[in-house]
């Protein structure tokens, strides 16, 4: 890196200049310490621009950046240059991005070039997909062979890019018009057969059965999205006879009614379960925030831990209320913290009651855990293993407070 002084200055008055083939330009303000601090301190401005130019730099040399970008990023930076408010050599990087827009604008030509030569490629394609749909269309009569080569047409269709959207679209409507009309001619020839009657119907009996073992289950959101399925399914066969298909779809719709109703009553009753925690845990924050910190330092830290340890006992809340309640938990926490951290300030770690106190507390929690342990209790264990935290928590802050 060159020496800032080269490129720039600081008068008396704090002001930054930084010099140009055009003059000097007033690039900003330093107080904050000494000359040669504020000419680092905008020098590294400038470090940051020229990095900026390399990286633009080293994706043009590697041929595999969108040269239109680049183009666009170039001219960006050769725009911003004028108002830089840095310090460096800013002549020789505008000429750096000037011979850059030069090589960017090259390759971004021959990716334009390269572009139309693939998109008349993927035309020609297109077309001959288009042509075979056609010839199928208007002559095939082996239905499946004829259907399946239909389906892969498509997949290779899906598979080209690059063609204009009015030229696709042409093609499009080609292809669509041939898959119809072959669509058409199979659909008159199957329709004079009864056997495909028969075969939805035996469709849409396994359709109903699925169903139907489904309107029980518990396994809400792999069961809706099964009975989901189902409709698509059923949308998608071919109609049975009248009087069968009425049938069926009324057994189907009743599983599906069944289930569905099943669910709705089991989530509003979770909704209502929720709710309730909510009004408990926003009952206990009032409670939290109206604890008079400043008047009693240690009675405030005890109130505060008996609401830390129904808090959680409180069950679940709704997932949108549960951050901002925790926040302004944490904030009451943070407070009588603090009043804590100023009460143990005022004594020495010898002579601190609080420290003492709170070493007991530590200790009869760990006994707690202890028995809780030896108990096999798991609910004992739990809440002894939180408490004995919060304890060690707050032991921790006040010695280090000390």
């Amino acid at each position: 890196m060159s020496e800032p002084t080269a490129f720039g200055r600081i008068d008396a008055d704090g002001t930054v200049y930084v010099k140009t083939a055009a003059g000097e330009r007033a690039v900003g303000s330093w107080q904050a310490g000494t000359p040669e601090e504020g000419l680092a301190h905008f020098a590294r401005r400038f470090a940051d621009l020229r990095t900026e130019v390399d990286l633009v730099e080293a994706r043009l040399n590697s041929k595999t950046a969108d040269a239109g970008h680049s183009l666009s990023t170039i001219k960006r930076l050769r725009a911003s240059l004028d108002e830089a408010h840095a310090v460096g050599d800013l002549d020789g990087l505008a000429a750096r991005l000037d011979k850059l827009a030069t090589v960017a604008e090259e390759q971004a030509g021959a990716a334009r070039a390269a572009k139309d030569a693939a998109r008349g490629e993927a035309i020609a394609r297109k077309t001959a997909l288009v042509e075979e749909a056609e010839k199928i269309a208007a002559e095939s009569t082996g239905w499946k062979t004829a259907g399946d080569r239909f389906k892969e047409i498509l997949d290779e269709w899906k598979a080209i890019s690059g063609v204009d959207r009015k030229t696709d679209g042409e093609l499009w409507k080609r292809y669509a018009a041939a898959r119809d009309s072959f669509a058409r001619r199979r659909g008159t020839h199957f329709a004079s057969l009864d056997q495909s009657r028969k075969q939805a119907q035996s469709t849409k009996e396994r359709l109903v059965a699925e169903a139907e073992s489904l309107r029980e289950s518990t396994d809400w959101a792999a069961t809706a999205a099964r009975l989901k399925d189902l409709m698509t399914e059923w949308k998608g066969a071919p109609r049975a006879s009248r009087e069968a298909e009425q049938r069926l779809w009324e057994q189907f719709r009743a599983a599906q009614d069944a289930f569905f109703s099943r669910r709705s009553e089991v989530f509003s009753a979770r909704d209502a379960e929720l709710r309730g925690a909510l009004e408990r845990r926003q009952a206990l924050l009032a409670e939290a925030e109206k604890i008079d910190v400043d008047a009693d330092p240690r009675a405030a830290q005890v109130k505060l831990r008996e609401i830390q340890g129904q808090w959680h006992d409180t069950g679940r809340v709704p997932r949108e209320s549960a951050a901002g309640l925790d926040r302004r938990l944490r904030a009451v926490e943070d407070k009588v913290r603090s009043a804590m951290d100023s009460a143990w300030r005022r004594t020495t770690p010898e002579s601190n009651p609080l420290l003492t106190q709170m070493r007991e507390q530590v200790a009869e929690a760990e006994q707690r855990l202890a028995r809780a342990q030896a108990a096999g209790d798991s609910r004992r264990i739990r809440e002894a293993e939180q408490a004995l935290v919060s304890k060690r928590t707050f032991l921790e802050l006040a010695e280090q407070a000390q």
